[in-house]
């Protein structure tokens, strides 16, 4: 009898654990700052991103469809550089996302909890990204670096007349 209970209380924990890894967390919970942990190339070993590596990824999720993505990277000396990437908006509904006007796609992220975040690259990198707190004025300065990414029409014209002559 000890056996069967033992039996069922096992098989009821693996069926409770399952459905809290299937668990549907809220569209809403991707607004945020986010930091990649990790990421994998396709039939390669995953690569641990941070101090260690001096290199990781910055995502910014505004509440009002804002985006903002970097390349964060820090040398042997310990100075960090941030690298904007592009700078724009993103949707996120059902499961369908696209950032940059680019075209939708389904589970392109995965929301594990409320915290981490699958991340899928042109079907060829699996990313980890972890929500963090941090600084209003560090996010704020990265989020105005990415927002460089796209000068002004005026500016553009000049880097061309200027600098590409």
């Amino acid at each position: 009898m000890k056996k069967v209970f033992f039996i069922l209380t096992l098989a009821l924990m693996c069926v409770m654990q399952a459905d809290a890894q299937n668990a549907k967390v809220d569209d809403k919970e991707l607004v945020g700052t986010w930091i990649m942990e990790s990421m994998q190339w396709k039939g390669e070993k995953k690569i641990v991103c941070g101090k260690e590596m001096g290199y990781t990824q910055f995502k910014y999720y505004g509440p009002d469809g804002e985006y903002a993505c970097a390349i964060i990277t820090m040398d042997k000396n310990g100075k960090c550089a941030v690298s904007p990437h592009e700078y724009g908006t993103y949707t996120f509904k059902d499961g369908w996302y696209s950032e940059m006007g680019r075209e939708k796609i389904k589970d392109a992220m995965i929301m594990i909890d409320k915290n981490t975040f699958k991340g899928v690259w042109e079907n060829k990198r699996f990313d980890i990204w972890k929500k963090v707190k941090m600084p209003e004025k560090l996010r704020k300065y990265i989020i105005d670096c990415c927002k460089t990414q796209n000068p002004p029409a005026d500016v553009q014209q000049m880097m061309k007349q200027n600098i590409f002559k």
